[in-house]
């Protein structure tokens, strides 16, 4: 495919669809950018701002068509400690950095390390994502009046049962509706409870270029450095399983390195514009391409569409009550939540809910998707290898004679299986020569490699002659390489002689 077929294919082959499916997306990024923002305790116009410049951005340069990335509560989360102690400048500093490794880890090609993601890893990313932004609600549901709650409970009656209505219900995004109702209620019955405007003040302008007023040192560096690095993992690891839904939605592929560099050049573009930190979002990408998105028309119009909405009617989005907000992250934080991974406990193995489960509770315990992330995947590292470690079966048999034993091992020998290995066999048997065959067998480490080394040699201190045969092309060539049994330099010095 010529460059200009590629671009007409990304871009204009879906124009109508795209066009419509960006406004629905720009209609619901509006609550959810405010609602990040004050999680990550900034004016609603950094995250607004983020929205907008990266939704445009990754449109450009992003590795998959038709995903919606913008500021996200993934990343919010990790934002608070550092605006709370720092401020804004240094969150706009971390920005710029968390770009600048998420280029890096493109071009060094980690986009490839998503295959070593479990199913079960990225489930308890998602369903500990979800109970974090359910727990950020909380504190806006502590110590206020009866009317707050109120409008929560009514909020979320709208945004479940307005879509059970004829026609308009699946036209219209009901948590668009439930904004737009509440505040009128708010307005029109003069209630006193908080609004997006009491959170600080709303752009009426378009974006310009900030660079970050914070000191060019070492000092600054290790102060960002660490919220740069978490920010650029989580978001990587957050678009690279938005990427790989969306891949399944559309029946498409998508450049999963090509999206981490369009990551990283996108919130470059965010800090530079006043913008907190982005990334992929698993919810408004499965509204943009169940809304009809498909090409990179649909993101970059949802960023345009929604920079059009909050400077022209900015003054109306100050109006709006926080419970309303409220509502629409309980909706987002339900939505995420996988429930099927609640009923699947009694289906699944055990250490696919232990990964699982140990995923989710580091996550919520540290508030770090990363750290979740990682422990998740070490489990399941270890709980693979230990389930493969038991594929090795070692038979025997003896000729007639007595004289000569041989060994089939089948299976994979690595540092899991070593030690089983070597306790198939018998170096106390008297017998003249043992045939050890591998035909049927993979070594796949070095520890393997010095279990095969130590069988052979305990044979020959007993005085048995030993033959190995069978190695397969792989095995062979790491067992020459690290192998010292048919080295006799290397055996006597082992052997001590």
């Amino acid at each position: 495919m010529t460059f200009i077929q590629a671009v007409r294919q990304q871009w204009f082959s879906n124009i109508r669809g795209d066009l419509l499916a960006g406004l629905v997306v720009a209609l619901a990024l509006i609550p959810e950018a405010i609602a990040f923002s004050i999680i990550a305790g900034v004016d609603p116009r950094v995250g607004l701002y983020a929205s907008f410049a990266i939704a445009v951005i990754i449109a450009f340069t992003g590795g998959r068509p038709g995903m919606i990335s913008a500021a996200t509560g993934a990343m919010a989360l990790l934002m608070i400690t550092l605006v709370r102690e720092h401020g804004l400048e240094y969150l706009l500093a971390a920005t710029l950095l968390c770009g600048v490794l998420q280029i890096g880890a493109g071009y060094l090609k980690l986009g490839h390390l998503m295959r070593f993601v479990s199913r079960s890893v990225v489930t308890g990313f998602v369903n500990a994502l979800a109970i974090l932004i359910f727990m950020a609600q909380l504190p806006e549901l502590t110590n206020v009046t009866w009317h707050v709650y109120a409008m929560t409970a009514g909020g979320l009656g709208i945004i479940y049962l307005f879509p059970y209505l004829p026609k308009v219900g699946r036209v219209v995004p009901s948590p668009l509706v439930c904004i737009l109702v509440l505040t009128a209620l708010a307005v029109g019955l003069g209630l006193d409870i908080r609004t997006v405007g009491d959170m600080g003040d709303l752009p009426d302008t378009l974006p310009i270029f900030l660079w970050p007023q914070v000191p060019l040192n070492l000092e600054t560096l290790l102060i960002i450095l660490p919220y740069s690095a978490a920010l650029a993992v989580v978001g990587l690891l957050e678009s690279m399983m938005t990427a790989t839904i969306v891949d399944d939605l559309t029946d498409t592929p998508s450049d999963k390195n090509r999206e981490c560099k369009g990551q990283g050049i996108a919130n470059i573009g965010s800090g530079l514009l006043g913008g907190m930190a982005g990334c992929a979002m698993i919810g408004q990408s499965i509204i943009n391409v169940k809304s009809g998105g498909r090409g990179r028309l649909s993101t970059f119009s949802a960023g345009v569409f929604l920079l059009l909405l909050m400077v022209f009617v900015g003054d109306y989005l100050a109006l709006i009550p926080m419970a309303a907000l409220v509502a629409v992250m309980i909706m987002v934080s339900i939505g995420t939540f996988s429930w099927d991974s609640l009923r699947n406990l009694r289906k699944y193995p055990l250490s696919t809910n232990v990964v699982m489960v140990a995923t989710v509770g580091v996550v919520v315990a540290t508030h770090n998707l990363a750290y979740g992330v990682f422990v998740g995947v070490l489990l399941a590292a270890m709980f693979f290898a230990n389930k493969i470690s038991h594929f090795l079966h070692i038979a025997s048999e003896i000729d007639s004679q007595g004289r000569l034993r041989t060994y089939r091992v089948t299976g994979q020998v690595f540092f899991s299986s070593a030690d089983k290995f070597v306790a198939a066999f018998d170096f106390r048997e008297a017998v003249d020569r043992v045939v050890i065959d591998l035909g049927k067998a993979h070594f796949w480490d070095i520890t393997a490699v010095a279990a095969l080394d130590k069988v052979v040699i305990k044979f020959r201190r007993e005085g048995t002659e030993v033959e190995v045969r069978g190695l397969n092309e792989a095995s062979a060539t790491i067992v020459d390489r690290f192998g010292v049994h048919d080295k006799p330099d290397a055996v006597e010095r082992l052997m001590g002689h």
